[in-house]
């Protein structure tokens, strides 16, 4: 058994403004056979996702394994609005990071 990070294995790892109160996830994969693995592995998941940010599981609005697309995507309700005073991420689009280094388990 090796593992391989979750940025070896998708194409696409982003985050974005849903509206001024939420932050979506995407993560996209080219072939199937890796976004099988991932949904497989159990590493990208809405207890999973809420420990890696260190937030409540209720924080996160929606989670979906989007099969035609070979995506996982979630969003999470803000802390503040977009914008706000104190808000360090406007746009929402430097939150995805922590998916980067996120392990999935690979058998040889």
């Amino acid at each position: 058994m090796k593992v391989v990070k979750l940025s070896d294995l998708a194409k696409t790892i982003r985050s974005k403004n849903a509206g001024t109160d939420k932050i979506t996830f995407d993560i996209i994969f080219r072939e199937k056979g890796n976004y099988e693995l991932v949904k497989k592995s159990g590493a990208i998941s809405k207890g999973k996702i809420a420990r890696l940010y260190g937030i409540e599981e209720n924080r996160i609005s929606d989670f979906v394994e989007f099969d035609p697309a070979y995506a996982i995507k979630y969003t999470i309700y803000r802390e503040k609005p977009s914008g706000s005073p104190g808000d360090a991420d406007i746009f929402g689009s430097q939150q995805y990071p922590p998916l980067l280094d996120v392990e999935i388990q690979v058998n040889d």
